[in-house]
């Protein structure tokens, strides 16, 4: 990217557009200047969409394919909704990447849990790829994924190609059964009773709705997990990126700086404060 101005976008222009749900979009982004963005799964970037704001959105792509940046985007507001409205050649601004990444390497040699709820997929799908790019290097790795419905479920045709393979288990849930759905029904902290993994030599990487993200946390730490051994995203609403606004304050954390990926046993007490 030369020289990282971080108040400064780049333009990137919009190769792919591709409908995940009704109201989730991911966007194929190359550099108009055609640098690479290197980045770690975790890390995220705000997207600008001209003359209407900017957002944080985590990287959903793979990183080891840092000339393609994709991101997963819900339309729930002008911004959002404006850049999942933007067209395939379009350009939109990218400042990044920022935040702290999920621990893949701290996770070598141990048993990696993976779990997400809704559109918490995203922000996690590179630590996906990177670890079944490098399978070899872990032991056992469960993904544990929660929908609201059926039809809500993300990436559905890579889940099952991940369902498909040998070294991994894949478990889904939704809250509410509907259609031909078959599967488990229930919240996805329900699913842990199901893996089979070491305790003692694991790690769990978290993402998705805070409440979801704290009742998964208590059933982790009953089935054995230490606090140390889970790791979450606290995605917050960030405005600057690098500490300014103060927007992001979480207790005296600032998200954007020092998260959005912590270590549980290092934001516990300000968890479950729901003033903050």
């Amino acid at each position: 990217m030369g020289t990282f101005e971080p108040m400064v976008p780049e333009a990137y222009r919009v190769r792919k557009v591709i409908r995940e749900l009704a109201d989730t979009y991911t966007l194929e982004l190359e550099s108009v200047s055609g640098s690479p963005l290197h980045y770690a799964p975790g890390q995220f970037n705000m997207l600008y969409a001209f003359g209407v704001g900017e957002v944080p959105i985590s990287m959903s792509g793979d990183p080891s394919q840092p000339h393609l940046l994709t991101h997963t985007v819900r339309a729930v507001g002008p911004v959002t909704q404006a850049i999942c409205a933007s067209g395939r050649d379009s350009v939109v601004g990218v400042r990044g990447p920022f935040g702290t990444p999920w621990p893949v390497e701290k996770a070598v040699g141990k048993d990696v849990v993976i779990m997400a709820g809704g559109i918490g997929l995203a922000p996690l799908r590179p630590a996906i790829y990177s670890i079944l790019q490098q399978r070899e290097k872990f032991g056992k790795f469960v993904l544990l994924y929660g929908s609201r419905a059926p039809e809500n479920i993300l990436f559905e045709s890579e889940l099952h190609e991940w369902r498909s393979r040998f070294d991994t288990q894949v478990n889904l849930t939704v809250d509410s059964a509907s259609g031909n759905w078959k599967g488990n029904v229930g919240v996805v902290s329900t699913l842990i009773s199901s893996i089979d993994v070491d305790v003692s030599n694991s790690l769990v990487f978290l993402c998705g709705p805070e409440i979801m993200m704290h009742f998964s946390i208590l059933e982790l730490i009953k089935r054995g997990f230490s606090k140390n051994q889970i790791y979450l995203s606290m995605e917050r609403n960030m405005k600057c990126a690098i500490g300014f606004c103060g927007h992001c304050q979480f207790g005296p954390t600032f998200i954007c700086k020092e998260g959005a990926v912590f270590r549980f046993d290092q934001i516990e007490r300000f968890f479950r404060i729901k003033e903050i």
